[in-house]
């Protein structure tokens, strides 16, 4: 094991962090909203709207369709207009932010759907606004749902901070790469695995418990 080992795995975790830290906060909180307009407006729901979400039905496979490696390319300008270049951990962010709203959004709209309709048309029946609706019914009722999709999305933003790390992000995957793979460090390589894995699983853990926790609260409550 040679001397800069562990200098070089805590810049690659650090620099991973932090892109995983920013990039699930804002896509958490745009797939929020993007999956909360998709229930809303659908066939039958508080404010249906059939083009509006046909329209984002649409950008959403659309930019699922997208290779993420093709993604990061793409957004390279904007990445650049934002943040003022196209290199990093910065400028990765906002590739792994777009990237991973779509399918947070899915995410959200399918543990939004598992609400029972009944509770919706009980706080309608009692003239609850929309806003009420969703914000005291519908994501109270799916939240330990929503924890796990959120839990699973972070988990899939960690594997993508590796992709972008092939391109000049930084981070585990640019140490596993130019480091591990590139000069046969087989010590790095090795290391940056294990660091992975333990991230994954921590967040995995984390997530479990959190939704737990909630579970177990309600149901005592009820």
């Amino acid at each position: 094991m040679r001397d800069d080992l562990f200098d070089l795995l805590w810049e690659g975790l650090r620099e991973t962090l932090f892109m995983l830290v920013w990039s699930s906060f804002f896509a958490v909180a745009l797939g929020l909203a993007l999956g909360i307009v998709l229930v809303v407006t659908d066939k039958g729901h508080i404010l249906q709207a059939a083009a509006i979400n046909k329209a984002f039905s649409l950008l959403i496979g659309g930019v699922r369709s997208i290779p993420f490696i093709i993604l990061i390319v793409l957004l390279l300008p904007v990445a650049r207009m934002i943040v003022g270049t196209s290199l990093g951990p910065t400028a990765a962010i906002v590739a792994l932010s777009i990237g991973a709203t779509p399918f947070l959004g899915r995410i959200v709209e399918s543990s939004l759907k598992e609400v029972s309709g009944g509770k919706i048309e009980a706080a309608i029946a009692v003239g609850a606004s929309p806003l009420a609706i969703i914000f005291r019914v519908l994501i109270p009722e799916a939240l330990p749902a929503l924890v796990r999709g959120v839990t699973i999305a972070i988990i899939s933003i960690t594997e993508l901070t590796a992709v972008a790390g092939a391109i000049g992000a930084g981070g585990l995957g640019s140490l596993a790469i130019r480091f591990g793979y590139q000069r046969f460090r087989e010590d790095i390589m090795f290391a940056t695995v294990l660091v992975i894995i333990l991230l994954v699983q921590t967040i995995q853990w984390t997530g479990d418990f959190i939704a737990k926790t909630i579970h177990n609260r309600r149901f005592k409550l009820e």
